[in-house]
């Protein structure tokens, strides 16, 4: 069975920048040979988390039904997830991240949890300025749920105001291309450890410390 990643893009412009950069992650993933899905979180607003714990009762499923639920009934099908996001002010959008709030913290709290052990990586596009915030922002995600990072040759960003500017970003491209060759790389990794027989690592109970008790 083809290995599966899953491309988001949380740009408000679903042919922008943003899409572009995925755009060359997709074509080079497709010649590894790797399955590729998209996702795009849209336009209309996705509320943030309200920490009612409704998820945690109902196998992940978030209180606010929309498209959130919607990815992560198909998310658990893939094996590698990239999420992309223009700057807004030194940041990800707003959109992307209420919907990774969402998605992290219900799957998490409902226990049926998509992510752990799966790689990943983000990839931000930016006019000029504010991408290794945002893509500092991004990486937080994927660090609190055991997600290797995949990494590349440097910080994943493309430049540009259009999707013409972000063809002239040579180098931006070329960090989009080695990131998916690394990602390749690292699933078959993983599924060369599966088929071997080496374990996943041990499953450590929760211990949350509060610093005021």
């Amino acid at each position: 069975m083809a290995m599966k990643v899953m491309l988001v893009n949380g740009s408000p412009h679903k042919n922008g920048c943003t899409n572009r950069a995925l755009d060359e992650i997709e074509g080079t993933l497709a010649a590894e040979g790797i399955e590729v899905g998209r996702f795009w979180v849209g336009t209309k607003p996705i509320a943030g988390c309200i920490g009612c714990a409704y998820c945690r009762d109902h196998g992940g499923q978030c209180v606010f039904n929309d498209i959130v639920n919607r990815f992560n009934e198909i998310a658990g099908d893939y094996d590698g997830f990239i999420f992309g996001s223009p700057v807004h002010y030194a940041a990800a959008t707003g959109a992307i991240t209420s919907f990774m709030d969402r998605s992290f913290y219900s799957q998490a709290m409902g226990g049926v949890n998509i992510y752990p052990h799966k790689p990943a990586a983000c990839v931000v596009s930016a006019r000029r300025a504010g991408n290794t915030s945002t893509f500092d922002q991004l990486n937080k995600y994927f660090s609190i749920v055991q997600m290797p990072i995949v990494t590349s040759s440097y910080w994943n960003m493309v430049y540009g105001t259009t999707p013409e500017e972000v063809e002239q970003d040579a180098e931006g491209l070329r960090t989009m291309r080695v990131l998916a060759h690394n990602m390749a790389y690292m699933l078959r990794c993983k599924e060369a450890a599966d088929n071997i027989g080496i374990p996943m690592p041990p499953v450590e109970p929760p211990e949350r410390t509060s610093f005021i008790r």
